[in-house]
């Protein structure tokens, strides 16, 4: 066993951070025309520099920009891509936590115009962000194709721009494809697919909620894994490609729950991913048995340091439940993370910046502990 030189590392993360509360000051003020767009890049410059560094030196190997010029981890990239738009009306989410629920009112999203890609997503933030890294790879996180129709379902899409649904699956691809092709043009090496509805589809709840909407539900899974495939046919042949599969994260709080036997087998056989990030960082996520399913040439990322709360896992019970793991994977198949990112949304979760870096530390920490330096 031996540290890994290429993605996904020992120690990783999955990509949003904190944003820092003179960032936050920055964004209101943009918000309410007292700070001009120039400056307000300029706020998110220092932010991402200050975040780089703050990665490379507790030692890991992949850094991202902290997804610091967004609102969310998926909508800033959604709504860039030609015909695509948000609706008058919202729609609901609920988040759970251990206190009780959140009510999440989003604009719905409609598409309402032929899918393109008018010009590359978040080019110049990664060019950005590659221009600050010393030591760590820069890694690139951008929602997958999935996350397009999950959001709103076949009700989102016009029938007079899509009577065949099969071209609108073929155009939302090849637009993926093309900001796939066009990021690896501008030296992205490491490429983050997130993903929620891989995850959601294990809970019957959510199964339930796409099946009232018009959706297979039985078989979105399929879907999703054919549609990414075909954004990733093409992908530069340097280029590491990862997913995240996240049950929600939004202020500590979660949507689904269950564990990834339900998508499993196809998910870990079928998606031509080089990685998956996964959650375990409680009982929700489910056990490590659908690991059993993860061929040879794949590696899984266990999340297994909760970004929910501030408290910091133990060493010896993150080494213990990576031996639990090895029950049905091999130990150099695995790597370590937090469960998602610190700040999906740009509210965040409920830790702080301090208990933050100590869970990236200690994941650097671990890993070097368990799989040598």
């Amino acid at each position: 066993m031996a540290q890994r030189s290429f993605p996904p590392y020992r120690a990783d993360h999955v990509g949003s951070l904190l944003r820092p509360s003179y960032l936050h000051s920055a964004r209101e003020k943009f918000a309410a025309g007292e700070l001009s767009a120039e400056a307000l890049r300029e706020t998110e410059d220092r932010a991402v520099r200050e975040v780089v560094a703050m990665q490379e030196d507790i030692g890991l190997s992949t850094a991202t920009d902290g997804e610091f010029r967004r609102s969310t981890w998926h909508m800033d990239f959604i709504y860039k891509l030609d015909g695509i738009s948000a609706s008058d009306s919202t729609m609901s989410v609920r988040f759970h936590n251990e206190a009780g629920d959140i009510e999440f009112a989003p604009s719905a999203t409609r598409i309402d115009g032929r899918i393109r890609l008018g010009e590359p997503i978040f080019g110049e933030d990664f060019a950005y962000l590659a221009s600050q890294v010393s030591t760590a790879t820069p890694k690139l996180t951008m929602p997958s194709p999935s996350m397009v129709h999950y959001r709103g379902g076949p009700a989102a899409i016009s029938p007079e721009v899509y009577p065949d649904i099969e071209r609108f699956w073929d155009d939302l691809s090849a637009a993926y494809a093309e900001q796939i092709r066009a990021m690896g043009a501008r030296g992205c090496k490491y490429l983050q697919l997130d993903d929620t509805s891989l995850a959601y589809l294990n809970d019957p709840a959510q199964r339930a909620q796409l099946a009232e909407r018009g959706d297979d539900a039985e078989h979105q899974h399929l879907r999703n894994i054919k549609q990414m495939n075909a954004a990733l046919a093409a992908r530069p042949a340097d280029m590491a490609v990862t997913t995240h599969m996240c049950r929600g994260n939004f202020r500590s709080s979660w949507v689904a729950e269950g564990g990834y036997e339900f998508v499993a087998e196809a998910v870990f056989n079928e998606l031509d991913v080089d990685g998956f990030f996964l959650e375990f960082d409680d009982e929700r996520s489910g056990g490590f048995a659908p690991l059993r399913f993860v061929p040879e040439n794949k590696v899984v990322v266990l999340g297994l340091v909760t970004t929910k709360r501030g408290e910091l896992e133990s060493k010896d019970a993150l080494k213990r439940r990576i031996e639990e793991a090895t029950e049905y994977i091999d130990i150099d198949q695995l790597c370590l993370s937090p469960q998602c990112g610190f700040a999906s949304t740009q509210e965040g979760n409920a830790l702080d910046y301090e208990q933050q870096v100590a869970k990236l530390r200690l994941i650097v920490e671990t890993a070097r502990e368990v799989w040598g330096d």
